[in-house]
């Protein structure tokens, strides 16, 4: 091969790999646009209502669901050219195709439709992303005003089918919760997992700590309508946690890892349990090193909702920017200086999404 046909050669392998690069990011704007529609469907119920009819048309689509025709039909649209929906000229029909019925639809954990709600999430925070780039600090949690609701409402799927049968039984404090122990959760947000502990075992008390006010509110407001009398909840800025030998159990779910000092507020754990008490962890199941987490199905998405919110709030706050993907080696490392004497990280079948950290104290 001469110079100029290994030059032709070279330019042409370049314009493939091009070529290839443009039809991946045409992939992405194609993808991130349904994702919005997604959330759109999720949100106004529209794949609740597609889940229950047979083929039927946009008119009856639109009146069982109480929506705007026109708006349903280009959104029916959307769904078609995504390969969610399938549409039959003849008859005008549409029908959500049986296969994304679970996944976009129902209170079970396989319904990914509430995850993409992230996706407008992060958009509405990008132009202060993008000036923190350029000038550091951060976000404040007021800039997401549905954060604890979307992630109240994940964590409530996975609680509501693990909670009682796979998660706690891994911390070894059944017994002792049916006889009466005292716990506290970190971080609790709109504390449905601390209701829901509550109202079964009644012999236990509970205690919910979180610094958002809105998120406090509707956690009362759900133990009061359950009428529990061993739950309160506390406006609290868990990193000035001051309480000695306390509590049997602490829990954190997905709380840590965006804390603006998560060294000290898992020393202030360990320090408001009881000599021998547990703490459960539950965390963003992924390694501290980058190359680990290539093959991480959901890999793209960790680093991007840090960089929108978990790294970015903690920054924000003056802290320490720890991430979504500190890792589990790096949990582990941290949960042994914070003073807990042994430790088991465990991973659940039912939630690949997680891994579940049992310390003791």
């Amino acid at each position: 091969m001469n110079s100029t046909q290994a030059g032709q050669r070279a330019a042409s392998a370049a314009a493939e790999a091009v070529q290839q690069a443009t039809g991946r990011l045409i992939g992405i704007l194609n993808d991130s646009s349904i994702a919005l529609l997604v959330v759109v469907g999720h949100q106004t119920g529209l794949f609740e209502t597609l889940s229950a009819l047979p083929a039927a048309s946009c008119r009856l689509i639109a009146d069982a669901s109480g929506l705007n025709e026109r708006y349903v039909r280009e959104w029916l649209g959307g769904m078609t050219s995504a390969g969610f929906v399938d549409y039959q000229p003849e008859s005008g029909t549409y029908l959500l195709r049986p296969e994304f019925v679970p996944v976009v639809s129902g209170a079970g954990t396989e319904n990914l439709a509430r995850t993409l709600q992230y996706v407008p999430l992060m958009g509405e925070v990008a132009p202060k992303i993008v000036q923190a780039f350029r000038t550091g600090g951060g976000t404040s949690y007021e800039d997401y005003p549905r954060f604890h609701h979307i992630m109240a409402s994940e964590s409530a799927a996975v609680n509501d089918a693990s909670l009682l049968e796979a998660i706690l039984p891994l911390t070894d404090c059944l017994e002792a919760l049916r006889s009466g122990i005292s716990v506290a959760d970190i971080g609790c947000g709109e504390g449905h997992a601390l209701n829901l502990l509550g109202s079964t075992f009644p012999a236990s008390t509970f205690t919910g700590y979180d610094f958002s006010a809105e998120a406090l509110a509707t956690a009362a407001a759900e133990a009061s309508g359950l009428g529990l009398s061993n739950v309160r909840f506390e406006l609290q800025d868990v990193s000035r946690l001051d309480i000695s030998e306390a509590f049997d159990l602490v829990t954190a779910f997905d709380a840590i890892h965006d804390q603006a000092h998560p060294a000290q507020v898992l020393k202030n754990i360990h320090a408001a349990l009881k000599p021998g008490g547990t703490f459960l962890m539950v965390d963003i199941n992924a390694s501290s090193r980058l190359e680990e987490n290539l093959d991480l199905p959901w890999a793209a998405f960790l680093y991007t909702i840090s960089t929108f919110h978990c790294m970015a709030v903690s920054l924000g706050q003056g802290g320490d920017g720890l991430g979504t993907v500190w890792g589990k080696e790096r949990a582990t490392d941290m949960l042994r200086e914070a003073g807990f004497r042994t430790l088991e990280v465990k991973e659940l079948e039912e939630d690949p999404f997680n891994a579940y950290f049992i310390a003791r104290a």
